[in-house]
């Protein structure tokens, strides 16, 4: 795993979009083609803001896949993940992309994930653009999650410590408007992706950065399989970078 600290979450996110910029490019010149994976959360923010600025990508020879959403959320809902990727990424590109395969928090969870199972390629993503829960989450696959799985979508429960998070971001009012539910990006589904740019800012990182880059690979600390990937650049701030004992910054 490649891991870069940067001095604050501007400093990351530039570094991050413009990583993922030239692996875009990159993959459209060399198959006129290409295929993203995006995340969603305050992680993003800068990371996406900065992305969707780019004029350098060909946006519309490229695919885009949701990676997670709320169960029973639809893309009205404050929360729901498609209204943020739309508002915060997809309306703000210069062009339009080929496709953008959101998941539909309303539909039947079951039947959602056998319809995305049909639009995900048959081999790698080009890129998958992620992020680290509180819980060492990735997508939304909480503690323990499940590595073995080759569907590409499933229906997952969220843990407390999940909830909690999307409360103390702001996200909903309390942990019982939360949802208990997910559908999401299965750990191998995003795993077979020719590179991952991950990226994690704030102090409420540390410790599970710490755990995911330091301590053992397990399902209890989901995140930790990344390490297993032969392509994922890892961008920190120095806040949730400040618990490692081994590090490299810029």
């Amino acid at each position: 795993m490649n891991v870069t600290i940067h001095r604050d979450r501007p400093h990351l996110g530039l570094a991050a979009a413009a990583a993922a910029e030239a692996m875009l490019v990159a993959a459209c010149r060399a198959r006129c083609r290409a295929t993203l994976v995006v995340a969603t959360g305050a992680s993003q923010f800068e990371v996406l803001a900065t992305l969707a600025a780019s004029r350098e990508i060909p946006w519309e020879i490229i695919e885009v896949f949701h990676l997670d959403e709320y169960v029973g959320l639809g893309d009205d809902h404050p929360a729901g993940f498609v209204r943020y990727l739309r508002e915060r990424f997809l309306d703000r590109l210069p062009r339009s992309p080929a496709a953008f395969h959101a998941l539909d928090g309303r539909a039947d969870p079951a039947a959602e994930c056998v319809r995305l199972a049909q639009l995900v390629p048959q081999g790698d993503f080009d890129l998958a653009m992620v992020g680290i829960g509180e819980n060492a989450h990735l997508a939304f696959n909480d503690p323990p999650a499940d590595f073995a799985t080759t569907q590409p979508y499933i229906v997952v429960p969220l843990d407390d410590a999940c909830r909690r998070q999307q409360v103390g971001e702001g996200w909903f009012p309390s942990l019982a408007e939360v949802p208990t539910r997910a559908i999401s990006m299965s750990v191998r589904r995003i795993l077979a992706s020719r590179t991952i740019i991950c990226s994690v800012p704030g102090p409420q990182k540390a410790e599970a950065v710490r755990a995911s880059l330091e301590g053992p690979l397990t399902p209890a600390v989901p995140a930790s399989i990344l390490r297993e990937h032969a392509d994922c650049r890892l961008h920190l701030d120095t806040t949730a970078a400040s618990l490692l004992t081994r590090s490299s910054g810029d």
